[in-house]
């Protein structure tokens, strides 16, 4: 797949476009029943759980792939204004949606 520019501003310096519309990458994510014992162990004592933040770090990067996907999907070269958002589903999965507007070269 053709990597497109995906930014967090508004403008891309020296580039004149024209918006296509938002787009979007989703994804959720769990850890098997060991990890999850582990982190509950973890949340005991206190500190950080790895396990976790490796998770979400993944979750963050399947999104932003699965936002390029889509924005080529629409003809985008771009896209502007990407921002994460991301919530508990249970007690055990993590969504993460990554959203942004997608955006084609003039």
């Amino acid at each position: 797949m053709t990597e497109i520019l995906v930014t967090t501003t508004e403008k891309i310096p020296g580039k004149d476009y024209e918006v296509l519309g938002e787009v979007f990458g989703l994804t959720t994510q769990s850890k098997n029943i060991m990890r999850n014992i582990g982190a509950s162990l973890k949340n005991v004592v206190g500190g950080e759980i790895k396990d976790y933040t490796k998770m979400l770090n993944e979750s963050r990067n399947i999104a932003i792939e699965r936002l390029r996907q889509n924005a080529v999907a629409m003809g985008a070269d771009a896209v502007v204004m990407m921002r994460f958002d991301s919530g508990s589903i249970g007690t055990d999965m993590q969504s993460v949606a990554a959203y942004g507007t997608a955006v084609k070269y003039r």
